[in-house]
């Protein structure tokens, strides 16, 4: 937890306005996505701009945030922000926040943030984590944490599938038909895909994400690993530059934001990567 105040934030708060930042995890199963829906559909934001009203002296709260996570999409690591006139330690922001939301979303840390601070504008670089679990039998825990596959996945063959997609490319193969980004170029980091027991991790760091971009790239990968598609199949897509080319979106159930990335200045409280059940894993593959 961090009370930390930069000078200009100070001298915003003076003025009678502070930006506050909150770290956010949620399972995304009974949601809509982050995004704020029309009266009556369940979404994150809406959960969390409610709470925060509450302890907002009943002042009208609107958040930005890091990434749009979709419809039953997970997140560790979502970072969210908005400005308030209202002076509350950070702890009443956090522990206020909770006792009004659902359980199955949390606020984790609150910070005074400089006004120039954006979640989404200043984040550099974000990170996803896929989850599967490869069993001839459906899972009965983490059913809606994890994307089942009764196939056994070759994952070596998916590695090196993976590595063609890593580096400055052109993704329009890999974004939904309805994504309205400007441009489809991204750049890739990194892109593992680990293995441990039952479950298949595909890991990818990078500076920005297309719509539906991580769930494209595990169904691209998956495939291959089941034999349904060569090695090569991955290059071929990327480079036809057609979503009709870069078969199917791997489903939603197993995906988790898991950290946002952001300038030294804007330097954050860290967190262990999630999802929880892997947290335990950190020694196995690393957290870089």
């Amino acid at each position: 937890m961090s009370d930390v105040t930069t000078p200009a934030a100070a001298q915003e708060a003076a003025a009678g306005v502070s930006r506050i930042a909150l770290g956010v995890e949620y399972k995304g199963s009974n949601y809509h996505g982050f995004q704020l829906q029309p009266q009556g559909t369940a979404s994150i934001q809406g959960h969390l701009e409610e709470a925060l009203q509450q302890i907002n002296a009943g002042l009208p709260v609107r958040l930005s945030c890091a990434g749009r996570t979709d419809a039953k999409v997970h997140a560790c690591g979502q970072v969210v922000h908005f400005d308030t006139p209202i002076e509350r330690p950070m702890r009443a922001w956090v522990m206020g926040a909770n006792r009004y939301l659902p359980k199955d979303i949390s606020v984790l840390w609150a910070q005074v943030m400089p006004p120039e601070f954006h979640s989404r504008f200043s984040a550099v670089a974000r990170r996803y984590r896929y989850v599967i679990y490869s069993n001839e039998v459906r899972p009965a825990h983490l059913a809606e944490e994890v994307t089942w596959t009764h196939q056994a996945l070759n994952i070596e063959k998916m590695r090196t599938a993976a590595r063609c997609l890593v580096g400055t490319h052109d993704f329009n193969a890999l974004r939904a038909a309805g994504c309205q980004a400007h441009s489809p170029v991204r750049t890739i980091h990194h892109l593992q895909v680990l293995e441990f027991g039952k479950l298949i991790i595909i890991d990818v760091r990078a500076n920005a994400f297309l719509h539906h971009m991580v769930r494209n790239i595990a169904g691209v990968l998956m495939m291959i690993g089941a034999g349904e598609r060569p090695v090569q199949w991955a290059q071929q897509v990327l480079e036809s530059r057609d979503r009709k080319a870069g078969g199917v979106t791997a489903a939603p159930h197993g995906l988790y934001m898991v950290q946002v990335e952001y300038p030294e200045p804007f330097k954050l409280p860290e967190r262990y990567l999630g999802p929880h059940f892997l947290s335990g894993l950190a020694d196995t593959f690393g957290q870089d």
